[in-house]
């Protein structure tokens, strides 16, 4: 699959073949080609937690299901905890002095290296930013002083590509000024 046809691809998946595990060399697959991904002075700062035990899977599935939302991730055959870690001193002081949560940025370019990856593999995924973050980190033993910033759900997609809506093109840029 080429780049443009990877893009395409890639959605949001809430629907999984329920009946297929997801492989371990293929998570693995997919946590190795998002560590590649870039971060403001290299800090790396993340850490991916997979949760594959059926347990604790259904538990971190239900406490993303709160309020009626994500339901399907009860269902999730896997389901990836992104840890956010303490960046290094350079991209701190960088964050500060710039007023720029550069850590949230690097952890969006991560997730999606992860999630290109998974598509590219044959899986599906979904980033999940709504659950309950404090009883997430306290099932799947995340100290306190680190934060989780999304959760992504992972399988093969049972559902069908859908048709992209975006704006259009002209819509979204400018060239020179805004």
């Amino acid at each position: 699959m080429n780049f443009d046809e990877l893009i395409m691809e890639r959605q949001s998946d809430r629907r999984y073949d329920t009946s297929r595990a997801v492989e371990d060399e293929k998570l693995m697959e997919c946590i190795a080609s998002a560590r590649l991904a870039p971060s403001a002075c290299n800090a790396q700062p993340w850490k991916f937690i997979v949760v594959k035990n059926d347990e604790l899977r259904t538990k971190t599935g239900d406490y993303a299901a709160s309020m009626g939302m994500n339901r399907f991730c009860i269902d999730a055959p896997a389901i990836v905890a992104l840890v956010l870690e303490k960046p290094n001193f350079t991209s701190k002081v960088g964050s500060v002095l710039q007023g720029k949560e550069y850590t949230l940025i690097d952890t969006g370019i991560v997730a999606y290296h992860f999630c290109l990856k998974a598509r590219d593999l044959g899986l599906g995924t979904c980033m999940i930013g709504w659950f309950n973050e404090k009883k997430t980190k306290a099932l799947l033993g995340v100290p306190s002083s680190r934060r989780i910033p999304l959760l992504i759900t992972v399988g093969y997609r049972a559902g069908e590509l859908r048709e992209k809506t975006r704006k259009k093109l002209s819509d979204i840029y400018s060239i020179d000024k805004y």
